[in-house]
């Protein structure tokens, strides 16, 4: 009972900042799952975590849905690209044994830290004259407006492979998605946290889809993600709200600290 009450508040938790930063809480999440069941493998960790992402995600693009604040035609572009490298890489994960998925889980949050680290200020992209551009005009409930403009070639590539990562990882992708947003397509920072939310959903719909199909949940499995997803669905909605009375950059720094710590923990885990 105690433990299902733990992993309740463990989700409100992920919910609310994973909500907040655009990431889905799976950067938050796969850590403390590796922590809590070591000697569990991958496969079904991952699955674990792109359960509960799929929930947080799906609520959180509800409460930025009211806000007006997602970009539904670059983010179905993006999803499009993204799914098959999710299908895929859910069904990657089985090769893969624990102790080197600690090591490029590790690294990877690590490496994501440092650029956002050294990097947190939104940069522009210079455009080539023969760039295919994809203009946009978000008016979101508060009535600010945002224009820009992005390339759409460069959106699909990292789209793509951003899919295979998150799904392979569990992690959804967000921790990749908004940052390369931010700072390589030029989308206003709570734009691209909102609209990578509505892209997380799909994307962590199709991996967690090709892992049933793969059998990769257990009874007690399927348990923990139902307790989990309650907290989450609550903490993303609580996540939306905070977004408003945060400065952009403020959240970038947030998720640079918390990739940090939760990368240097996994690689002293896998050694």
């Amino acid at each position: 009972m105690w433990f299902h009450i733990f992993f309740i508040v463990l989700g409100f938790i992920f919910g609310t900042f994973g909500t907040l930063v655009g990431a889905g809480g799976g950067f938050i999440l796969m850590p403390v799952l590796l922590l809590l069941f070591p000697d569990v493998n991958p496969e079904v960790l991952t699955s674990i975590s792109l359960a509960v992402v799929f929930f947080n995600a799906s609520s959180g693009s509800i409460a930025y849905s009211r806000m007006k604040k997602i970009d539904y035609k670059s983010g179905l572009i993006f999803a499009a690209a993204a799914v098959p490298g999710a299908v895929l890489g859910s069904l990657s994960i089985k090769f893969i044994n624990r102790d080197v998925f600690n090591v490029i889980f590790g690294l990877l949050l690590i490496a994501v830290s440092v650029y956002l680290f050294f990097k947190p200020q939104r940069t522009v992209t210079k455009i080539k004259a023969n760039d295919k551009l994809h203009e946009r005009k978000v008016i979101d409930s508060d009535n600010i407006e945002y224009v820009y403009s992005f390339n759409g070639k460069i959106g699909v590539l990292l789209s793509a492979a951003i899919g295979y990562v998150s799904s392979l990882l569990g992690i959804g992708g967000g921790i990749i998605h908004v940052p390369a947003m931010v700072n390589i397509l030029n989308f206003p920072v709570h734009i691209a946290t909102a609209t990578s939310h509505f892209v997380l959903a799909i994307i962590a719909l199709a991996g967690t889809v090709a892992r049933i199909f793969e059998g990769s949940f257990t009874k007690e499995s399927i348990i923990q993600v139902l307790f989990l997803s309650a907290g989450v669905i609550a903490g993303a909605q609580l996540g939306a709200r905070l977004s408003k009375r945060i400065h952009g950059k403020w959240i970038l720094k947030g998720l640079a600290i918390a990739l940090c710590f939760v990368g240097i923990r996994i690689l002293f885990m896998s050694l």
